[in-house]
């Protein structure tokens, strides 16, 4: 009898070390398949794939979309989605460029005017998702596509240079090892969401809010206020993505804002699967920027035409958002 106890008692020992196992991969999975692609590439380019220069572009030209994912994860993790996104992001550079360079307003009061917009455009979304209890889908596609006509408006469909030196300094013209500060600022704003998102109770309501509205009800939360909440704080995100893309390009264009909403979502998604799998959370979105952007770079030094971009975003949404239910659906089960 205790031969028997003692034998199931080893077995249940070597479960728990290849579970731990297996959830340490699965936690840190997309991390080594990333380091692991840098690998890949810089032993078929060394040359041209490994040096500094490669991995400093990089870091400091995806710092915008770093922003947005951080930003997009937000109303994610409440259950909501938030189309209109990419449309701030390319209203505010607009906005930028026509105040500073068209009016000659101060850089900074264009940044506040900025920010005014994307609380406005937060409220709308959050308004006639929680009142008229609208999907959050069509509600910020129709916001995105009215502030899209709203940037094409007063750009005349045009792009518009020449803003203030001060705000490209502050962006990509300063470096700190090598690195724009850029890349420093989306570092900061990822630090800053994990600390809300782990330590606070506003991050514990987003996620409760998220698993199950009805039982977050029941609980004594105010859903209608987080989701609301959710959607203004993913605005400003895209106000600030807005601003450091101005700062980044030196200029506004009326609808290359647009193309951050695909590789956002994949990122997204994607992220969802490692550091803490079966949610959407700010380290593992930031890893799924730089695995994707990797991939990409990589592609391009082997001299494959831009068209992959859009292959690589496209199939990543589809893999990430599939991987990130099947983990979740585990994870489900298993509590």
């Amino acid at each position: 009898m205790s031969a028997d106890i003692k034998a199931a008692s080893q077995t249940n020992a070597k479960k728990r070390r290849v579970g731990s196992v297996a959830l340490q991969v699965e936690t840190y999975g997309l991390v080594i398949v990333w380091l692991l692609t840098i690998a890949f590439f810089g032993w078929l380019r060394p040359e041209s794939f490994l040096n500094w220069a490669t991995f400093s572009t990089m870091f400091g030209s995806q710092a915008v979309l770093v922003i947005v994912t951080l930003g997009l994860i937000i109303p994610l993790t409440s259950g909501d989605f938030d189309l209109s996104i990419a449309s701030v992001l390319t209203l505010s550079s607009m906005m930028i460029a026509v105040m500073n360079v068209n009016m000659g307003i101060d850089l900074y009061i264009c940044i506040l005017a900025v920010l005014a917009m994307a609380l406005v455009t937060g409220f709308a979304n959050g308004f006639f998702t929680v009142y008229f209890r609208i999907h959050s889908l069509i509600v910020t596609l129709g916001v995105g596509t009215f502030l899209h006509g709203i940037t094409l408006w007063i750009s005349d469909s045009m792009t518009i240079s020449g803003v203030d030196n001060r705000l490209i300094e502050a962006v990509i013209a300063s470096r700190f090892l090598g690195i724009p500060l850029a890349f420093y600022y989306a570092l900061v704003i990822c630090f800053a969401s994990w600390y809300v998102f782990t330590y606070t109770a506003v991050g514990r309501r987003l996620l409760f809010v998220g698993r199950g509205r009805e039982v977050a009800r029941l609980s004594g939360i105010n859903v209608d206020r987080v989701r609301w909440g959710a959607l203004v704080m993913s605005a400003l995100f895209g106000a600030l993505g807005g601003v450091v893309y101005t700062g980044t390009t030196g200029a506004a264009d009326p609808s290359s804002g647009m193309a951050f909403l695909m590789p956002a979502f994949a990122a997204s998604f994607l992220g969802a699967t490692c550091i803490s799998p079966g949610r959407f959370n700010p380290w593992g979105s930031m890893v799924a920027v730089y695995f994707l952007i990797t991939g990409i770079t990589g592609l391009s030094v082997l001299g494959i035409s831009t068209f992959v971009q859009d292959l690589f975003y496209g199939a990543a949404l589809v893999i990430a958002v599939t991987l990130s239910q099947l983990v979740r659906g585990r994870q489900e089960r298993a509590q």
